[in-house]
């Protein structure tokens, strides 16, 4: 039997296969410490403009080290392939907890609430926001819990870092059924705030063993508070919809009701933050293209080269591609994003839910019915992700099945919420007005 090696550490069997990844189960021949493994192909995410995003995820995972929070090792690479070592949890998911229970009692869902907050508050000290904590029904989950049951809070590939001046979040991410409300106003969030409020959402979900809105038309979605808000307090904990009187951080830590039984966590020892292996991993780019004349996976969008481009265009005219005003909206519907295509479809889900919309995802297209503006019919709307070019994607925006007017309505008020997520091409890329006349003699 040949034992497969990347550095110290044997590779053993797949426990996890994600959209551009897979994990494995593997050993650090040095120590006998488990991890996982997760190995992402180099040029995938080149070609799929995902290694800022993913430098960010794991320059964000080296800073908050915490108990409550899986703990990033190291990142390794070869030619063709990027390892992100990390510790490895045992315990499975908190969502299965609380199916093999219904629901949690008092108590154990007091000792989870006491140490998501405590994960959550240190990433806030480090200005991280995860931005989509959530269990319960909803895959993957990033709430996990180690051999000893302590919980442990992953996958931070929508968190934020904002830098020091910051104060408002603007990009709609996150899983309907967990994001604040003033997530979806499209006016900027704290970051904070908005976590705060799915940590509220979690802390349901333990005590009652069901999601307080679970709706999937996120238009009613947060009319049902009355028994979310009345069984927080009978807690003694209470919670807002309004951002600006939402319970803080520092009001959550005095709560009679959360300190019960409340033991404060010992910290993970301070180690100076150092990104030089991230930049060395991504910056290598010998042997980065060895795989690009591979068939084409089904895991990425499709590539929309000019021809196709002029195809879709009205004749020669590519600038309804780029433009979301009213004139091109009659004829064109489609817009363009730099944000990564993963990114720029869960925003669209969100915003879709939240205009009271059903949606359906795979393979980068996107299925939206749902009754008209006027409630009088319905409509259906296709949207697919294209590739145009590096760090550009198309979104195209089709009518399935419905009134025109609505359509145009819908698309309109869609574009509007993503304001984000699509690109505005610069001022300077206009092209100037030329006065022929300007040096001419008159005759």
């Amino acid at each position: 039997m040949v034992v497969r090696k990347v550095g110290k550490y044997e590779i053993g069997r797949t426990i996890g296969e994600g959209t551009y990844a897979k994990v494995k189960f593997a050993q650090n021949t040095e120590t006998g410490e488990s991890v996982a493994m997760k190995v992402l192909d180099r040029s995938t995410i080149i070609k799929h403009k995902m290694v800022e995003q993913i430098k960010r995820e794991i320059s964000i995972m080296k800073l908050v080290r915490h108990p409550h929070v899986v703990r990033l090792h190291e990142v390794l690479a070869s030619r063709t392939k990027i390892y992100i070592i990390l510790e490895y949890i045992t315990g499975g998911e908190l969502f299965d907890k609380i199916v093999h229970h219904s629901r949690l009692s008092e108590l154990e869902a007091r000792k989870y609430f006491q140490q998501l907050i405590d994960g959550v508050e240190f990433c806030h000290s480090n200005r991280v926001y995860h931005r989509d904590l959530k269990t319960y029904f909803v895959q993957p989950e990033n709430l996990l819990l180690d051999s000893q049951g302590y919980l442990k809070i992953s996958d931070f590939g929508l968190s934020a870092h904002p830098p020091e001046g910051v104060s408002l979040l603007k990009t709609t991410c996150g899983t309907p059924n967990y994001v604040a409300p003033e997530v979806l106003n499209h006016k900027g969030y704290d970051g904070a705030l908005a976590d705060i409020w799915s940590c509220g959402v979690i802390l349901y979900v333990l005590m009652a063993g069901c999601l307080p809105f679970d709706e999937l038309d996120l238009a009613t979605l947060y009319m049902p508070l009355s028994g979310f808000l009345r069984i927080l307090q009978m807690l003694s904990f209470h919670v807002h919809l309004g951002s600006q009187s939402r319970i803080r951080m520092e009001e959550i830590r005095k709560d009679e009701w959360f300190n019960k039984g409340y033991t404060p966590v010992s910290l993970i020892e301070y180690e100076d933050l150092n990104l030089d292996d991230i930049n060395a991993v991504f910056d290598d780019t010998e042997d980065l293209h060895d795989n690009e004349q591979q068939e084409r996976d089904n895991e990425g969008p499709l590539v929309l080269n000019a021809f196709d481009l002029i195809m879709q265009s009205q004749g020669l005219n590519l600038q309804s591609l780029f433009d979301k005003g009213q004139d091109s909206v009659k004829h064109q519907t489609r817009f363009v994003s730099q944000k990564p295509p993963n990114l720029v479809l869960s925003s669209m889900e969100v915003v879709a839910q939240s205009m009271g919309f059903k949606t359906h995802i795979g393979n980068y297209k996107m299925r939206i019915e749902g009754l008209s503006a006027d409630k009088t019919g319905r409509i259906c709307v296709i949207l697919e992700v294209f590739e145009v070019a590096p760090n550009f994607f198309l979104v195209d925006v089709q009518k399935a099945a419905g009134d025109l007017n609505e359509y145009l309505n819908f698309y309109k008020n869609f574009c509007d919420n993503l304001d984000d997520i699509i690109w505005k091409p610069p001022n300077e890329l206009a092209m100037p007005r030329v006065n022929r006349g300007k040096n001419r003699k008159r005759p």
